[in-house]
């Protein structure tokens, strides 16, 4: 079967910044950031993103190139199977949970649009709609099968295609947005606590969860970037095109920062507390700082608009991951492989989201369905699947054969010393710490 690919580099990096550019950086990167430390929580993402992130990025699209498969394939020595497994089993489970965020976002557009905005911001409107289940399901599965329509069309019709619409209107509204937030009275004391660092709120926990935050955001360990370089043509330079999407994606989660926090503290009275709502601060906090502003409906129609392309955008990348996977090991078409991806996401999206409705009392570990599938893909798989891809690399694989395919056609690699001594080094022993730290967390081993 002829493998698919992207035109170009243009479709390559928008592609892969879509994927970056998600509800990681919309909807978990502010929240993240205010509970964290503010300033501090992005020195250290920033930090993260361009050794540890810059490693993985390309790594695993150097990987997927050199073998123009997708990730079961990709690993292709008998003792690494495991490990493409992994990386194929990851958006799988994702992506159900995330169009169910996704159809949140929707929701609230369509609202905003309607000219609900005052409506949506009121107190219980938000737990109703949750509760309710039906509603909720709906805008599920509308979201849902909108991401498959874009993978039924293919790769360069769909994916590529999408991307290049999607990607510069999300970029265009972020900076709309961003500037209207922070010339809002009070919004300087948002910009200085998310911009200046202060190292009094330093932690151990700020440099875990920046590094979940860029797991998240990258696509690192997900499968997607194995994918999509498999879908690279040779004369295109890996590590340009890393670059592009580090800026891209760092480049947006700081505009989420700078559309959030600032409207918020001058939504509060500069008040830390209403930011360390957590995933509530996009559909509970924001909608009440839009109602509170002129043009409410203009603004919030744009905001959930952001929203909605961001999450789709990252969807559709996840989707994809899955229906390559299937095709390249049972050899179907993509119709097929399509159809049965969505067979299967739309029952384990409808467990996540019922789990704020009828299904409200069933925890796992203590945790709602849908935050129970967020912290197993995030805080165990994911690093899991990263550490099997340095050991794969180093071990397997070897660093030399990586790097030639970085340097295919003469491209450059100037970042040569930094990627082979962090994937040899530095990236294996952080994940397995990251991961502990993560499990005993949440297991109430230790207290940050």
């Amino acid at each position: 079967m002829e493998r698919h690919s992207f035109s170009g580099r243009i479709g390559f990096v928008l592609a892969a910044a879509g994927a970056s550019v998600g509800l990681g950086n919309i909807w978990r990167f502010p929240y993240l950031a205010a509970r964290h430390g503010g300033g501090m929580f992005l020195a250290v993402y920033i930090l993260l993103v361009i050794t540890f992130g810059y490693t993985m990025v390309t790594a695993e699209t150097a990987l997927g190139r050199m073998t123009r498969k997708s990730p079961i394939g990709a690993f292709s020595a008998k003792r690494f199977r495991a490990g493409g497994w992994l990386h194929a089993l990851i958006p799988l489970l994702i992506v159900p949970y995330y169009s169910v965020i996704g159809g949140w976002g929707m929701k609230y557009l369509f609202g905003d649009l309607g000219g609900r905005a005052e409506e949506l911001a009121a107190d219980g409107t938000f737990s109703a709609f949750l509760s309710g289940g039906l509603e909720a399901e709906l805008y599920f599965v509308l979201f849902t099968l909108l991401t498959a329509a874009v993978i039924f069309a293919g790769v360069q019709n769909g994916i590529e295609r999408v991307s290049k619409i999607l990607m510069p209107f999300l970029f265009l509204l972020a900076v709309v947005i961003s500037v209207f937030s922070m010339t809002r009275p009070g919004a300087g004391a948002g910009i200085r606590y998310f911009l200046v660092p202060d190292m009094k709120r330093f932690s151990w926990m700020t440099v875990v969860s920046a590094m979940g935050q860029m797991f998240y955001s990258l696509s690192i360990a997900m499968g997607i970037l194995i994918t999509f370089g498999s879908y690279m043509k040779k004369d295109i330079s890996i590590e340009k095109a890393t670059v592009r999407v580090e800026i891209a994606d760092t480049a947006v989660a700081v505009l989420a920062g700078l559309m959030v926090i600032p409207a918020v503290f001058a939504y509060s009275g500069g008040d830390e507390s209403v930011l360390h709502s957590g995933p509530a601060l996009m559909f509970m906090t924001i909608p009440k700082v839009l109602a509170g502003m002129e043009a409410s409906n203009l603004f919030g129609s744009l905001f959930f608009a952001l929203v909605l392309f961001a999450a789709l955008t990252s969807a559709i990348a996840l989707a994809e991951s899955v229906a390559s996977t299937m095709e390249d090991q049972f050899g179907w078409g993509r119709q097929k492989a399509t159809v049965v991806s969505l067979l299967i996401m739309l029952p384990l999206g409808t467990l996540s989201c019922l789990g704020f409705g009828p299904l409200a009392g069933v925890r796992v570990f203590g945790m709602q369905i849908l935050d129970f599938f967020d912290f197993l893909t995030n805080s165990v798989m994911m690093p899991v699947a990263a550490l099997i891809t340095c050991v794969y690399l180093t071990r397997a694989v070897g660093i030399g054969a990586v790097e030639d395919e970085i340097m295919a056609g003469g491209a450059p690699f100037r970042r040569r010393a930094l990627f082979r001594f962090m994937i040899r080094y530095v990236c294996p022993v952080f994940v397995l710490l990251i991961l502990l730290s993560s499990v005993a967390e949440v297991m109430g081993w230790i207290k940050y």
